[in-house]
């Protein structure tokens, strides 16, 4: 049996997956221990985990994070990815790889696996020489040349004119990050670690392993990687499993179709999508559900119609199965949740890995890319209309879901780490 260190940032969208791969360790005998921040302890804790919690690196409330980190007001779209994958991700690394190498010290672990944003954990499979193991709980975005780069949404150029026009935005993207580049080396320093000759773009990702969440089908079709990626579908159970039946469940109505929105858990502004779904929706003959994102905030401040039934959150377990499409700000685990039930998707992807999920999701054929976070009613209703008339997107969301349901996530990571362990030790007897 192996120690594990689970290195989780605190944001629900990266607990709900990490917090399954810790219970697939702990079932098959493997010691866990969890570093997180304070919000998330208990959850933890509730799956028999040791909890490690930030210390020296700046804990936070992820739906306040000016408070923590004032150079986040005010920004959205492009500047608030980047204000966030900088101050948020790559400025607190050398406090994280602090707090993680006294863990070790402390007491010792076989393996660090970390979720995909968690900067720490390189810092801290570097100053102690052991295993690292990337699990990516959004879609990956490691740059390769034959694509586009990252962030943008785009499929694969199939002409010289795309192909010139992806070398440019590889050039923009490279000019566009140099800060974070600066950050990247500046948290090395502080940590005590020299200069790295590895390239930026990779340096969220495991030179060991890379489980990715997910399906090839769910890609850009790539010649290869530059890590080893393994992918191992969905992570987290099918959504807040542990949440309680809004009181107007036995009411939705068993007659007519069901259309699901869904703020997210990050950017829960509801006037974002919400408000134009309902508007959007309201008159027609479906049943809308509308989940804020927030338990704590399970109403609207506005008025909704007659056919919408509102909560902060929902077992999706027990809701998916019912729907006949998701309207979706693009959260990966939501999305691969709806198809894993073979839900289509209407996807209004506006910042950080949003616009790539909705690109993906429209290559794939099982939904619409609204190409905005913030879209009209009309969109929302033409697109509705699309996905409800064109058979071809449930078609193609039902074979997604049936790649996806191969796929055992947390149980595949467990087995790929063991797997990396056991060739580690091979490689040391020789």
């Amino acid at each position: 049996m192996a120690e594990i260190m689970l290195a989780v940032m605190p944001f629900a969208g990266h607990v709900a997956p990490l917090a399954a791969v810790a219970s697939a360790f702990i079932d098959a005998g493997h010691g866990v221990r969890v570093y997180t921040g304070r919000a998330y302890a208990e959850r933890f804790a509730a799956t028999g985990a040791e909890v490690v919690r930030w210390s020296r690196a700046p804990d936070f409330d992820e739906h306040d994070l000016p408070a923590t980190f004032p150079a986040l007001r005010g920004r959205k779209g492009a500047r608030q990815a980047l204000a966030n994958v900088e101050h948020v991700f790559i400025r607190t690394a050398a406090a994280q790889g602090d707090d993680l190498s006294a863990a070790y010290r402390a007491r010792a672990w076989d393996v660090i696996v970390a979720d995909g944003l968690s900067l720490g954990a390189r810092i801290a499979s570097e100053h102690t020489t052991t295993p690292w193991v990337t699990v990516s709980i959004v879609p990956l975005t490691i740059p390769t040349p034959e694509l586009p780069p990252p962030g943008f949404g785009l499929p694969p150029a199939r002409r010289p004119l795309g192909h010139a026009r992806d070398r440019l935005l590889h050039a923009a993207l490279r000019l566009g990050t140099r800060g974070l580049r600066r950050a990247y080396d500046e948290q090395r320093a502080a940590a005590g670690l020299a200069p790295s000759s590895i390239p930026f773009e990779v340096v969220f990702s495991s030179p060991d392993l890379v489980c990715a969440s997910g399906i090839p089908e769910l890609d850009w079709p790539r010649r290869s990687w530059p890590v080893p990626v393994e992918y191992v579908g969905a992570l987290a159970p099918t959504g807040h499993g542990d949440t309680a039946p809004p009181e107007w469940w036995a009411d939705l109505p068993e007659d007519r179709p069901i259309v699901l929105v869904t703020q997210g858990t990050l950017n829960v502004d509801p006037d974002d999508l919400i408000r134009p779904t309902l508007a959007a929706l309201g008159r027609q003959p479906v049943s809308i559900v509308a989940t804020t994102g927030r338990a704590d905030a399970p109403g609207l401040p506005f008025p909704a119609p007659p056919n919408a039934y509102v909560a902060g959150l929902v077992d999706y377990a027990a809701l998916l199965p019912r729907i006949d499409a998701m309207v979706t700000n693009g959260g990966w685990g939501g999305v691969l949740a709806a198809l894993s039930h073979g839900v289509p998707l209407i996807v209004a992807g506006g910042d950080l890995d949003k616009p790539e999920i909705a690109g993906r999701v429209a290559w794939s054929g099982a939904g619409v890319d609204l190409r905005t976070g913030t879209p009209r009613a009309g969109a929302v209703l033409a697109a509705w209309r699309r996905v409800s008339a064109d058979p071809r997107y449930r078609e193609r969301a039902e074979a997604l879901g049936r790649a996806l349901r191969q796929h055992d996530g947390p149980r595949e990571v467990v087995s790929r780490t063991v797997d990396l362990l056991d060739r580690r030790r091979a490689e040391g007897r020789r």
